[in-house]
């Protein structure tokens, strides 16, 4: 790679962001010469983003602050197809109702790392429906779908991997790819977007779209996509036990939210001290040296930068108390989970693992009961052995709750009402 001289892209590459870039010295030259516009999508397939997102969005964070404007496209037009990158098969397909609902729900989650606004590098966010629900079909295959061969198109992994493992793929998800570089074209002659960036799954899409853009208006655009990521031991960022790490606080609490973080695996903090906080590349380089009990120090650090960015300082010094509290001082955090229960249930007493089910501390009833029996569950600090034990009013501490603990790390609170 060349030698890196804008601090967008020197930035980048010193935080580990970079995988693939298209012409990276013309590319370094435009940044450097100023403000540039780039863009990454984002399908409404949910109403909240999850973790596994986060390096797009840090991505868009880091160009807003080195002095660049970040374009935020919401899938609204592309979300009626279906991107099959990375799939084994097609996607369902949602309402337009439930697509306006997820998009809100979305929108909410660059408030916070983003500023937005009308300013030469202030971030603006766009909807591809705008655009692509008002296509006529013949003309759009004959201006764009013309610049398309089905022989390069069979070659992309999202196709090929399809194909491969026999799985269909659908005429409607194979215009995803003509419908994403139509996209860049769209956001290259009304914002002057000059960079998509993505996943690297996406590097063929957006090589279509620069391509796209110079073979019809002769305009130089560029792609940049970052490392897919996994944990340290092959995990999918943003998967655990008890289902996805969402970025809105409605979806997963700011305390839940830390924990994960704090659960980090030791060889993962460096990286993602390097990835999802803001801290001196100096002291990412000191904590991740750090060993033994040392590293949780760390890791605490982490916890509390990345919920310091997706959910403000004051919930997540809340959450870092909570856990000081929690995991410490053995005593009731403010921010541990709480599910109400009815008192005339627990007047008659309820299972324990049925508790641990409906508080989350495990996917399923069954998951909840080898959880017990293995001896990885507590009841107010007490390991209990026996999954049917009641849980009862008895149970109910001079807090007026009961805690509940899976592990040594996850913890809620059962309140009668």
């Amino acid at each position: 790679m060349v030698a890196l001289k804008s601090d967008f892209l020197r930035t980048l590459e010193a935080r580990g962001f970079i995988h693939q870039m298209s012409d990276a010295a013309a590319l370094d030259a435009k940044c450097q010469a100023g403000p540039i516009a780039a863009y990454i999508g984002f399908d409404c397939t949910a109403d909240s983003l999850h973790v596994g997102s986060l390096v797009q969005i840090m991505l868009l964070r880091w160009l807003q602050k080195t002095g660049h404007k970040p374009i935020v496209l919401m899938g609204g037009g592309t979300t009626k197809v279906g991107d099959p990158s990375g799939k084994d098969e097609a996607r369902q397909l949602l309402t337009d109702a439930q697509i306006d609902r997820n998009m809100a729900g979305i929108k909410s989650v660059f408030a916070s790392y983003l500023a937005f606004g009308g300013g030469p590098t202030d971030a603006v966010m766009v909807n591809n429906a705008d655009w692509l629900d008002t296509l006529a079909y013949i003309p759009f295959l004959r201006d764009v779908g013309k610049h398309f061969t089905i022989n390069r198109m069979l070659t992309f992994d999202s196709v090929k991997l399809r194909l491969e493992r026999e799985q269909p793929l659908t005429f409607l998800e194979f215009n995803y790819m003509i419908l994403q570089a139509y996209d860049y074209l769209e956001l290259a002659r009304r914002h002057g977007c000059i960079l998509q960036m993505g996943g690297s799954d996406q590097w063929g899409n957006i090589i279509n779209g620069c391509e796209l853009g110079r073979r019809i208006d002769g305009r130089e655009m560029y792609a940049l996509t970052s490392p897919l990521l996994t944990t340290a031991s092959g995990a999918k960022m943003g998967k655990t036990a008890q289902g996805a790490v969402w970025l809105n606080k409605d979806r997963l609490p700011a305390y839940d939210f830390w924990q994960y973080w704090r659960n980090a695996e030791d060889a993962d903090v460096g990286r993602f001290l390097r990835l999802f906080t803001e801290l001196p590349l100096d002291e990412i380089a000191r904590l991740e040296k750090l060993g033994g009990a040392e590293i949780n120090e760390a890791k605490k650090i982490l916890a509390t930068a990345v919920t310091t960015l997706a959910h403000g300082a004051a919930a997540a010094a809340s959450a870092a108390e909570t856990a000081r509290k929690t995991f410490e001082e053995r005593a009731l955090g403010a921010d541990l989970p709480v599910i109400e229960v009815p008192r005339g249930e627990l007047q008659k007493g309820v299972p324990l693992f049925t508790l641990l089910h409906r508080a989350g501390l495990a996917a399923s009833n069954g998951e909840a009961r080898r959880l017990v029996k293995g001896r990885g569950a507590k009841l107010n600090d007490r390991t209990i052995e026996v999954e049917t034990r009641p849980v009862t009013l008895d149970d109910v501490s001079g807090d007026g709750v009961v805690k509940l603990s899976a592990g040594k790390k996850r913890h809620a609170l059962v309140k009668p009402v």
